[in-house]
C-alpha cells in the first residue's frame, strides 16, 4: 500500500464527499511535511481552522491552510518553498502544480493555490474538479501570540510548529466579529467559537488587542469588545449561519440547538488566560 493510501485508509470512508475529505486532509498533511522539510516552520506557524482539526479534533471539514511569519518579514517568498512541497508529493506517487494566486490587493496575505494535477487522481475519484487547496501566509503579523511543536507521524514523523489554543482562540474571536463578508455569514467561525467554549480554552486577549489594532486600528478593551461580540450574535441571521456550515460537518443535529439566544450563552461563558 503506497503511502498516500496509507493515510487514507485511516478514515471511515462511506460516501464520496467523505472521500473527498479524507483526500484534502492528506493532502494539507503532505503540504505540512513538505514545508517542515524546506525548514519553513523556522519561519512561520501554523493557524486557523485547518489547524484545529489536524492537532485539536475540530469535527469539521475545513479547505484553506493558513499561517503566519513569527516575525514581519515583506520580503518572505513562499515560493521558496514550493519545491519541498511538490518533491514531498512526489515521494508518495502524487503530481502537484503550485501556483500564485495573482489578486489586486494582496494586504498583508500572500497566497497560492495548491492543487491536484494528475489525470489518474481525477479519474479516481470521478470528477473533474480538481483538489484545491489556498495557502495563506500572514507576513506582516501581530504580535503577542506563542507558538507550540505538534508530532504528525505521516507521511513520516514531523513537527509543525502551530499556534498554542488561547492565541487560536483569539483569531477566531477576531475574525467573528470583524470579518466583513458581503452577502453572506462564516458560520464555520461560529461552529469553532462553540468548540472553543466547550473545551474550555481560555482566550488570550493581550493577542486579540493586537489583531484588533492591526487590522482595524482601533482600541478595544474587554468589555466594548465581548459588547460587539454580542451585538454580532444577537443580529446575525442564525439560518444563514447554519447554512454556511452544514456541508463541512457529518452531524447536521449539532445545529439544531443553534440560535442567536444559545450563542449569546456561549459568550457569557468565555474564559479569559
Amino acid at each position: 500500500m503506497s503511502v498516500f493510501n496509507q493515510m487514507l485508509a485511516r478514515y471511515k470512508i462511506e460516501k464520496q464527499s467523505e472521500l473527498t475529505s479524507a483526500t484534502y486532509e492528506v493532502m494539507q498533511e503532505i503540504t505540512l511535511a513538505g514545508l517542515y522539510r524546506g525548514g519553513f516552520f523556522n519561519k512561520a506557524a501554523f493557524y486557523g481552522g485547518t489547524c484545529l482539526r489536524i492537532f485539536h479534533g475540530l469535527k469539521r471539514f475545513s479547505e484553506d491552510m493558513d499561517f503566519s511569519l513569527i516575525a514581519p518579514n515583506i520580503d518572505f517568498r513562499l515560493e521558496d518553498y514550493f519545491p519541498s512541497i511538490i518533491n514531498e508529493f512526489n515521494a508518495v506517487g502524487k503530481d502537484v502544480v503550485i501556483s500564485k494566486k495573482e489578486k489586486r490587493t494582496f494586504g498583508r496575505v500572500e497566497s497560492a493555490f495548491l492543487k491536484d494535477n494528475t489525470a489518474v487522481y481525477d479519474l479516481k475519484f470521478q470528477t473533474e474538479k480538481s483538489v484545491k487547496i489556498k495557502i495563506e501566509v500572514d507576513i506582516d503579523p501581530p504580535i503577542k501570540f506563542d507558538t507550540e511543536q505538534k508530532l504528525l507521524l505521516l507521511p513520516y514523523s514531523f513537527m509543525t510548529r502551530c499556534f498554542v489554543l488561547p492565541d487560536l482562540y483569539a483569531g477566531k474571536m477576531h475574525a467573528i466579529v470583524f470579518r466583513k463578508w458581503k452577502q453572506r455569514v462564516k458560520g464555520r467561525d461560529w461552529y469553532d467559537f462553540e468548540w472553543y467554549v466547550r473545551n474550555g480554552v481560555k482566550l488570550n486577549f493581550n493577542h486579540l488587542q493586537e489583531r484588533i489594532r492591526q487590522f482595524e486600528d482601533i482600541e478595544m478593551s474587554r468589555e466594548e469588545f465581548i459588547h460587539q461580540l454580542k451585538e454580532r450574535l444577537a443580529t446575525t441571521d442564525i439560518e444563514m449561519v447554519k447554512e454556511d456550515v452544514v456541508r463541512f460537518i457529518k452531524n447536521t443535529e449539532e445545529l439544531e440547538i443553534w440560535s442567536n439566544d444559545y450563542f449569546l450563552q456561549l459568550a457569557d461563558m468565555i474564559k479569559f488566560e
